[in-house]
């Protein structure tokens, strides 16, 4: 099974967060499958990738120019794909992949998780998109959510919502339900 995972490519965030990174990513390794990322370093972006490689993972990276002109490029893709932009980007790990998987992060996360969500909306694909709610970082995104739904900017009975987890486990145990 192919992987995306979205997350923060920062590294000046709480080591708990970072482990988050390793644990999935051996996690992904462990299973046989195979990790769809943003092909870039930095923060739980290295992390999970690295985890996932050392734990026998196949890893594909999509990355663009702009990030590569950066210094950016990361060194442990079995398959590095060079996309135009950041909207190609997006795109193309959701095609590659079979589940999207979204830890915590920050503006581009978030970026890619709503396109996800709106690309499925309008049927573009019907892969599951899980949120990973470590700690109750996207308490606050709920929240939100819960806002839109109730002055039905978002229908009551959505076709595709993200699924949100509260833990590793919880996750494990979701991508397993899928697997069978």
């Amino acid at each position: 099974m192919k992987i995306a995972v979205y997350c923060s490519a920062k590294d000046a965030i709480p080591a708990d967060y970072l482990a988050l990174g390793d644990a999935l990513g051996t996690w992904i390794g462990e299973q046989g499958d195979t990790l769809v990322y943003g092909g870039a370093t930095g923060g739980l972006m290295t992390r999970t990738s690295n985890a996932a490689k050392a734990a026998g993972a196949y890893v594909i990276g999509v990355i663009p120019p702009r990030i590569i002109a950066a210094g950016r490029l990361a060194s442990n893709c079995d398959e590095l794909v060079e996309v135009k932009n950041m909207s190609e980007r997006k795109q193309l790990m959701r095609d590659l992949s079979d589940i999207i998987v979204c830890l915590p992060g920050s503006y581009g996360t978030l970026d890619e998780m709503m396109d996800a969500t709106s690309s499925a909306i309008v049927g573009e694909h019907n892969k599951p998109l899980f949120v990973v709610n470590y700690n109750g970082f996207y308490n606050a995104l709920k929240e939100q959510i819960e806002v839109m739904r109730s002055l039905n900017f978002i229908p009551q009975e959505q076709c595709f919502k993200p699924i949100f987890v509260d833990s590793l486990a919880e996750l494990y145990t979701c991508i397993n339900n899928i697997k069978k």
